[in-house]
């Protein structure tokens, strides 16, 4: 498999240095805490071109995070998660010896709302002395990476995304039903277009994903190994090693990621915002 790197281009304000040849740049230069029109242009050219941005040292509060943010656009509360009560949009993500938690498998966040995310900005404040690594993957060339076949079954064809899986699974059939009626399961395309970019990539994942619509029960489990295996490729990835005060910036319409459940008892806490999206198309 031959796949050609991404190009960087030279930037005014910004260092930038890709991560690997297909997905992620680590971005110098820049103090998060001080932007303006010019700063925030650049990081989106960069951000769209590398789709997830890794920054060090960067010492944000939780309202200069929230700011950050916002820079890109309005900001989400997440539906079922942990909120921090001044800033409801930070959305808490932290593991300990006496609750371990790791969001192990592949995924984009919230594909099971009528407009999923645009994207998310992830901060790390409590860092594990090893372990607890992200890595991404680029679902714009695990679609072109696709046998033409594959994407012929799967050109126009729609898929089932729901809370279900994921959040229901602790809930009561009441609550569950009561969700629901807030948050119904969402039809979305199978191979998703880019908004700003136009390029195609597979809008499929096991967290949320149910069924691919008009297939058979078995058709459709087998369609979807298939196409969640393909942000398994390390071809098509990269893996960030955090550090305090490290932020992760990714474009959720085009990746997929994957948090390392290798730190065990240690304590992680991560911080994030997400940046509302619109319907995919």
């Amino acid at each position: 498999m031959r796949i050609n790197a991404v190009q960087s281009k030279d930037y005014d304000r910004i260092r930038v240095e890709p991560l690997t040849g297909t997905i992620g740049a680590e971005i110098s230069g820049v103090d998060l805490r001080e932007l303006d029109d010019e700063l925030i242009s650049e990081l989106h050219d960069a951000w769209m071109a590398h789709k997830v941005l890794f920054f060090r040292d960067q010492e944000l509060t939780q309202a200069q995070h929230v700011a950050y943010g916002r820079a890109f656009g309005e900001l989400e509360v997440h539906p079922f998660a942990r909120n921090v009560p001044e800033h409801p949009e930070i959305l808490v993500l932290e593991s300990t010896a006496d609750s371990f938690q790791a969001a192990e498998t592949w995924h984009s966040d919230v594909t099971f709302r009528e407009c999923p995310p645009l994207g998310s900005i992830l901060m790390g404040r409590v860092i594990p002395a090893y372990g607890g690594d992200t890595c991404w993957a680029n679902m714009e060339l695990a679609y072109e990476q696709l046998p033409d076949d594959v994407k012929s079954q799967i050109e126009g064809r729609y898929a089932i995304h729901s809370f279900v899986k994921a959040f229901g699974r602790g809930m009561s059939e009441n609550e569950r039903e009561e969700a629901r009626q807030k948050y119904p399961d969402q039809k979305h395309p199978v191979v998703r277009t880019h908004p700003v970019t136009g390029a195609k990539s597979l809008y499929v994942n096991r967290t949320f994903t149910l069924t691919i619509d008009g297939m058979t029960p078995d058709e459709s489990r087998a369609l979807r190994r298939r196409l969640y295996a393909q942000a398994s490729e390390p071809e098509f990835q990269c893996r960030f090693r955090w550090r305090p005060s490290s932020i992760a910036q990714w474009d959720n319409r085009c990746t997929q990621h994957y948090a390392v459940p290798d730190h065990g008892g240690l304590h992680r806490r991560m911080e994030r915002v997400t940046l509302l999206g619109d319907r995919p198309t």
